[in-house]
């Protein structure tokens, strides 16, 4: 069965303006209070998720209907939209990084650790699966705009300093395949996810103004740094998003590591084994890895797996970017490749490549052939 979604007071007034009997409904933080209890209007089937909604409304005029109430948790469980900066950082005084604690952001971490990573609560546990799920359906809303194959993800350690090179070279590949028509993502943290995210908010912007703006950016190279959050706002009030959009999807798991202000949309996760698997399954144009080490090594094997399996009905190139890193310094490329050639992986994409001109050629290809 579809159930047609209500996620905002416009589409809640004109669904009842039409209609006498609502049926397979599923509305998310809406308030019902309004609607008259005189049996002009009916719900049969519905879902309720986080909804004010009277009980001699759902008593008298609702006929197998299901109630999911927003518990006392210091988030909103059944999020209908992705996560802004704003929505995250709300309440943070750029000046004062103290006010971190002030924020959504940090706020829902703390709970979250007090709480426990696994906790121990029925309740804690069901409000972060449902919290995940309405996360998950707000992001593939999103997604729907978009042509599966131009969604391209860029992976890499979360360590990079703004003032390395590396991460220029990220952001510039970002800013190009923006600009090319790709939607870009990336793990929403620090390091080479920022660097992805900084890229997309320069599309169509001199590209003398992303260096300028990483230079600022590098004030504060590490996101251990007290004045990160500083620089990064400092550089959006000088230099105001373009119409473009970019997606971070980070996890409190490693609510250590800020989410990068640079990516317009957040899909946060409690689970970070959902964020990570998602993350890669609707990268289907591409995963670029950018030099990094556990985690990035971690995503790498989890993207060859989901490519062998053809998990999510196709493979999608893996593009390796410097090429010393990953033959000499973290060799996982020849092993792939040798795995690969020895038909122990199939249905591999797998490039290695040293410049941007090679890493969007790659990508571009893909995305003609699909």
């Amino acid at each position: 069965m579809h159930y047609t979604e209500i996620e905002s007071d416009d589409e809640l007034s004109a669904l009842i303006a039409s209609n006498s009997v609502i049926e397979q409904v599923a509305f998310q933080n809406r308030d019902l209070s309004a609607i008259p209890r005189d049996g002009s209007v009916r719900f049969n089937d519905c879902i309720f998720m986080g909804c004010v909604i009277p009980e001699d409304l759902y008593q008298g005029y609702c006929t197998e209907c299901h109630i999911f109430p927003q518990m006392d948790v210091p988030f909103n469980m059944f999020p209908a939209q992705l996560y802004s900066s704003a929505d995250l950082y709300n309440g943070y005084d750029v000046g004062n990084p103290g006010s971190y604690k002030n924020c959504l952001d940090s706020q829902v971490y703390s709970h979250y650790i007090k709480m426990g990573k696994e906790a121990g609560s029925i309740k804690e546990t069901l409000a972060r699966r449902l919290h995940d799920h309405s996360i998950t359906d707000a992001l593939y809303g999103f997604l729907e705009s978009y042509e599966s194959t131009r969604i391209v993800a860029i992976m890499g350690g979360h360590s990079l300093l703004r003032n390395d090179p590396m991460f220029t070279t990220v952001a510039r590949l970002s800013k190009r395949l923006t600009e090319s028509g790709y939607l870009m993502i990336s793990g929403g943290g620090p390091g080479a996810m920022e660097a992805t995210h900084v890229g997309a908010w320069f599309a169509d912007q001199d590209e003398k103004e992303m260096l300028s703006a990483i230079a600022l950016l590098s004030k504060a190279p590490s996101y251990k740094d007290v004045r990160w959050l500083d620089a990064a706002f400092e550089v959006q009030s000088l230099y105001p998003c373009s119409d473009f959009e970019s997606v971070g999807i980070p996890t409190w798991l490693y609510g250590h590591e800020p989410p990068t202000p640079f990516a317009t949309k957040t899909a946060k996760y409690f689970a970070n084994s959902v964020r990570e698997d998602g993350l890669l399954a609707i990268a289907k144009g591409g995963v670029i890895f950018s030099p990094g080490s556990a985690g990035t090594i971690q995503e790498i094997f989890q993207d060859a797996t989901q490519n062998h399996y053809l998990s999510f009905g196709i493979a999608s190139p893996m593009v390796f970017l410097d090429s010393h890193y990953w033959t000499v310094e973290r060799p996982v490329y020849p092993l792939l490749k040798s795995m690969d050639d020895e038909g122990k992986y199939q249905n591999m994409i797998l490039s290695l490549h040293d410049t941007e001109e090679d890493v969007i050629a790659e990508i571009e290809r893909f995305t003609q052939s699909n």
